[in-house]
């Protein structure tokens, strides 16, 4: 699924993560800690392919990121979901229009059709608030809207850059519980996170591995989480 081998990123001579070798399997479920600044966003954004390793090797479904063309670069995004801290959405396009906006910009529109999006929308809680205007929402529904559009193209690997990190308690379980479902179907998840009641709590759930980012690299979390 993901593969980084003796991989960093440095910007401005400085560097941000440096000899990174991680396999991620298919179907497994991370969890990616360390405090504010330490590349947690980073390391997601190299996942994704917004930033390309500066040294090393990285992998991402079996291809390898150095010399790949728009068009490569392009199919493998589609099959990587990404759950942003920030939440942006247009805000005068209606949640349900939103949500459909990947189908729409890869060309895909007619590939979902009304019942199972509407599958979609009940399962994150969101079936009375599909004409709702993204201002009109709260933080935990417009969460539970960007996991949706994150999904909404049935991705293989999923990121979520600190997913709960602005909601209260409640609302951050029934985040966790969606994504603890979708890798119960399959896909691979990775969390950024530094809250670790959240992991403990997923530990309960699903058999999950913890890394955490110290002094530049990638390592594995001890068992005191």
């Amino acid at each position: 699924m993901l593969q980084l081998q003796d991989a960093g990123f440095s910007y401005g001579g400085r560097d941000i993560l440096t000899e990174v070798n991680l396999d991620v399997a298919p179907g497994s479920f991370y969890f990616l800690t360390g405090p504010s600044g330490s590349g947690k966003t980073t390391f997601l954004r190299l996942c994704y392919q917004a930033l390309m390793p500066t040294r090393g090797t990285l992998r991402i479904l079996d291809r390898d990121v150095r010399g790949l063309h728009r068009e490569d670069i392009a199919q493998i995004r589609r099959r990587i979901g990404v759950v942003h801290q920030d939440c942006k959405f247009i805000d005068h396009l209606t949640m349900m229009d939103n949500i459909r906006m990947p189908l729409q910009v890869s060309g895909r529109a007619g590939e979902l059709d009304d019942a199972n999006f509407q599958d979609l929308i009940s399962w994150v809680g969101l079936s009375s608030h599909m004409n709702a205007l993204p201002p009109e929402l709260s933080s935990g529904e417009r969460q539970r809207a960007a996991l949706a559009r994150a999904v909404v193209m049935s991705p293989d690997l999923i990121l979520a850059d600190e997913p709960t990190g602005n909601l209260d308690w409640e609302m951050a379980q029934k985040i966790l519980t969606l994504l603890v479902e979708l890798n119960k179907m399959g896909k691979t998840v990775i969390i950024a996170t530094h809250d670790l009641q959240l992991i403990r709590m997923a530990k309960a759930q699903v058999a999950t591995r913890v890394l955490r980012i110290a002094n530049y690299r990638v390592q594995q979390a001890g068992a005191d989480l």
